[in-house]
């Protein structure tokens, strides 16, 4: 298949989903080649790749707070056959990566940076060792930040780098003083500090009528699939320490904006309920200041999008997935 006919096919794809999920999608998924390396305090972290030895580009792909590699099959099938190979890493702490909790359902982390220096090593090991003329990378919110905090590192580590919702700041519903106190409470209370954050708990499927997630449903069903199939997979709520660690990296984020000068698309979901698209907007401002401006200026804004922007129904999933491929064939 053409580049061009498989871009085409981006359009309608959920007219037949599952027949491509579970013929040509299966097929493609049984090529992948799945890794492991010792992260940060002996966790072992868990990372998919699939490789051609036509392909002379490459695309990390870093995903979100309790995601997997399984779950981004789809993604990896579309960037492949659009000439490119693919890593994706399972993150500490979720997917089939090491968890740091008995309970394994707390989304938790020790220090946000021990995801950065994860990513760290696996770039060093996998990407920078390797044999690519051009070196990408792909986020997607909690991967946003922990992608942008790699590139305050090592600046010259990609061309070009696409994030999509990154998680710059998160949508709380408390006011932030009541929040930060609370969490500053948790903090000296080990019990507390590692258990799950107010209002969350164990990981469950909700209706897809309930989700804030996509507009998909049969991406969302797809979604939950994989966690029912291997239960182990699934990962709850985070713990208090976790957004404390999570407001923080999305600080130093901002803090730092004007010291990130790789080329970057940042995509924003209109409607995102997750993360807080006024960081997007104070991000892009900065390094355009500084005289790195994120490409157009501004987010690329999808219109209708819940935050799951590649998840999300055909039409919004291409407008972002196109903007994406355009965007890193620029730095060819």
């Amino acid at each position: 298949m053409s580049e061009t006919r498989h871009r085409k096919s981006w359009q309608n794809r959920e007219q037949a989903f599952a027949a491509f999920t579970t013929g040509p999608l299966t097929d493609f998924w049984r090529q992948r080649e799945e890794c492991e390396l010792t992260g940060v305090d002996g966790v072992v972290l868990r990372f998919v790749r699939f490789v051609s030895p036509q392909h002379q580009r490459v695309i990390l792909i870093s995903p979100g707070r309790i995601e997997t590699y399984v779950k981004y099959a789809e993604l990896a099938w579309d960037l492949f056959y659009c000439g490119y190979d693919v890593l994706i890493i399972d993150h500490r702490g979720q997917g089939r990566s090491g968890r740091m909790l008995s309970d394994t359902h707390r989304g938790h982390v020790v220090r946000f940076s021990d995801y950065v220096d994860d990513l760290e090593l696996l770039w060093q090991r996998e990407i920078a060792a390797g044999k690519w003329r051009k070196r990408y990378a792909l986020a997607h919110s909690m991967g946003g930040a922990i992608t942008t905090l790699f590139l305050q590192r090592n600046p010259q580590a990609f061309d070009a780098i696409a994030l999509c919702a990154p998680m710059f700041g998160i949508v709380l519903h408390l006011p932030e003083w009541m929040v930060r106190h609370i969490l500053d409470w948790a903090e000296g209370r080990p019990r507390v500090r590692e258990n799950y954050a107010i209002g969350t708990g164990r990981w469950r499927a909700l209706p897809f009528s309930l989700n804030v997630l996509t507009h998909s449903r049969e991406r969302y069903r797809r979604n939950l699939r994989y966690y029912a199939d291997e239960p182990g997979l699934r990962v709850g709520g985070p713990t208090y320490h976790w957004v404390r660690e999570g407001i923080l990296a999305g600080e130093q984020v901002i803090a730092h904006a004007q010291q990130t000068i790789t080329p970057m698309l940042l995509i924003q979901a209109e409607d995102d309920r997750v993360v807080d698209n006024r960081m997007h907007d104070r991000f892009c401002s900065l390094r355009t200041a500084a005289g790195h401006p994120c490409d157009g200026g501004k987010p690329l804004v999808i219109r209708g999008a819940f935050h799951e922007v590649l998840f999300e129904k055909d039409k919004m999933r291409a407008r972002a997935l196109n903007a994406i491929v355009d965007f890193f064939d620029r730095y060819n």
